[in-house]
């Protein structure tokens, strides 16, 4: 379902309760902290208080979450899954098509809802910590045709912080300009958003995260459907952010590009298959677990891992 240019604005400058629904599911889980580390946890520790309320998560994190499954029509779609994000890094979510990797990210934006499992930023629920987080959706997931320029996208970035409905200020208007002209957009400000190329556009939604100044962002394949250039300009904002201490989730289909771009991995099929730094989780082993034997791509990943490697010595 494609979703207005307003309506996503709208998500970031409205505070409101959800009501999490009651788990219909299963209480064994399997864990993966951000070392790799995996344990499972048994109907027993389930019921302890502590770990049922999520309190082995670090208060500090920029991301956990605790024991989560997501469901469509009573379909797991991610199951039990408990992550905890390191801060002041890259990480990329990886996993085959049907994996739950875009559901994770917006399960944890409140987008659609949980059956069980809770989300934290910096310790306190999401909805009280909105502003901490920016969000780039999918191209596919957004209307292009709703009639703003570039400029009046990226300062619908700054509607959390001015309020839904108030007029933009002159210090918000530069704030946006200021965004675009990081991604390299500055001159098609005014441009119809609908007349960008696919690239173009992509960088919009960029910069409309960048003005939100947030701690956090998730980003949901990034450089899906981008030219040589943009992705290399996305690639250097990452780092940037990476250096000022931002942590950033990504939603990553490119198992080549892997090991260069993010420092971090998650592995996911419906459940987290391993998870921490990549030069330790990102193995042929643990994708022929995530893949189940899609040969082709693992030997591509195996040559990215070898040059990655090597280029780190």
């Amino acid at each position: 379902m494609h979703r207005s240019l307003k309506e996503e604005a709208s998500r970031d400058a409205r505070s409101h309760e959800r009501a999490e629904p009651s788990s219909e599911f299963g209480v064994a889980s399997s864990r993966v902290d951000v070392r790799g580390t995996q344990t499972t946890v048994t109907a027993a520790s389930a019921a302890s208080p502590r770990i049922a309320s999520g309190e082995e998560h670090p208060s500090n994190s920029p991301l956990s979450i605790h024991d989560m499954t997501v469901a469509y029509h009573r379909k797991p779609v991610l199951w039990d899954v408990d992550f905890d994000a390191p801060e002041g890094r890259l990480i990329g979510i990886v996993g085959p098509n049907g994996a739950g990797k875009s559901t994770l990210l917006k399960a944890v934006l409140e987008l659609v809802p949980k059956a069980s499992g809770r989300v934290t930023i910096y310790g306190a629920p999401y909805r009280r910590q909105r502003r901490l987080v920016g969000y780039v959706p999918q191209r596919e997931s957004v209307d292009w045709d709703f009639p703003v320029s570039a400029l009046d996208v990226v300062a619908m970035g700054t509607y959390a912080r001015i309020g839904w409905l108030r007029p933009v200020t002159r210090k918000y208007r530069d704030a946006a300009l200021a965004a675009l002209s990081r991604v390299g957009m500055a001159d098609y400000a005014d441009r119809q958003i609908s007349q960008l190329s696919g690239g173009q556009q992509q960088r919009v939604f960029l910069a409309r995260a960048l003005v939100q100044d947030a701690k956090v962002y998730l980003m949901d394949e990034p450089f899906a459907g981008v030219d040589a250039a943009t992705e290399k300009a996305i690639v250097r904002i990452l780092h940037d952010l990476r250096d000022a201490g931002r942590t950033v989730l990504a939603v990553h289909h490119d198992l080549q590009t892997v090991p260069e771009y993010f420092d971090h991995v998650m592995l996911l099929n419906m459940r987290i298959v391993a998870s921490g730094p990549t030069r330790d989780v990102f193995t042929r082993e643990n994708l022929q677990k995530t893949y189940g034997g899609r040969l082709t791509l693992l030997e591509q990943a195996a040559h990215a891992m070898a040059r990655g490697i090597a280029n780190s010595e």
